[in-house]
């Protein structure tokens, strides 16, 4: 992601890898103040192996259902048969809608691929978009193995498969990025124990806490000169999403680290504490 001036082509920085965007392709996303998201696409193949694991969940939670109504209806083996179908629909259709709406585009599959449905915008689905994606699996199936949906994804340009179009959803793989244990902000502990400025960066929304956060993680996968571009457009914004002047002595990349250091409680750096009395005394003996 990089900010792109008015006038000029937008471009991308390399934080996806060649490999990554020949294998799966790629979706860009513009955002208004000319910040520009991408993201790898989850190819068929590890959208197949998510698919085949949640599919083995659904199967078993199924199972222990139907077995707990034949038992219960022993002696009713018609209505339990009957019910024994309803219940598998429902846990099928429940499983993904329930846990993509809760987990934020993700199923134990998903997880366990590292992979995320995501709408079309680059933010995250909601009940909605899950219930849609997740009511249109019939057709996808169709007729048999998603045959349907694999092809109607290999011929999309994002890999939709039908009920990704009529939510208007992609899935995409996402990067484990670790979270450095300390943001470098020596010398302005000062600021960053600023009662104001740390409450207006708590205020921040999700999504410029995202965007600042991940800026500050992929900032060293960036060419120098889309680097200086992305943090000069992160520093504007969040002088305006702040409602504070940026100090003068600091440049935009000191700026977002300290606000994201004031985001990650655990990422301030401590300033040294004053000696105590005691060792103060025993320093002058």
């Amino acid at each position: 992601m990089l900010p792109r001036m008015p006038g000029e082509p937008a471009t991308l920085p390399a934080v996806t890898t060649a490999t990554d965007t020949l294998l799966d392709g790629t979706h860009t996303v513009l955002t208004p103040e000319y910040v520009e998201f991408r993201f790898t696409l989850a190819g068929l193949y590890s959208r197949f192996l998510a698919w085949l694991l949640d599919s083995v969940i659904v199967v078993v939670i199924s199972l222990a259902v139907i077995l707990g109504l034949s038992l219960v209806m022993a002696a009713f083996p018609g209505v339990a048969s009957a019910l024994g179908i309803v219940v598998y629909f429902l846990v099928d259709w429940g499983y993904g809608i329930t846990l993509e709406t809760l987990w934020s585009g993700q199923t134990v599959g998903k997880r366990a691929l590292s992979l995320r449905v995501i709408q079309e915008s680059g933010v995250r689905i909601g009940f909605y978009h899950a219930a849609l994606r997740n009511l249109a699996r019939p057709v996808d199936r169709l007729p048999l193995l998603y045959l349907v949906g694999g092809v109607t994804a290999l011929v999309s340009g994002s890999q939709q498969r039908l009920g990704d179009m009529l939510a208007g959803t992609i899935v995409v793989r996402e990067r484990r990025l670790k979270v450095p244990s300390a943001i470098n902000a020596s010398g302005e502990e000062g600021l960053l124990a600023d009662p104001l400025f740390v409450s207006r960066v708590k205020r921040l929304s999700t999504e410029e806490r995202e965007l600042v956060l991940t800026a500050v993680l992929r900032r060293d996968e960036l060419r120098m000169e889309a680097r200086l571009r992305l943090f000069a457009a992160l520093g504007a914004r969040l002088q305006d999403a702040l409602a504070m002047e940026k100090p003068a002595h600091l440049s935009d990349e000191k700026w977002t680290l300290l606000v994201a250091a004031a985001l990650l409680p655990n990422a301030r750096s401590t300033p040294p504490r004053p000696p105590t009395r005691s060792a103060s005394s025993a320093s002058s003996r």
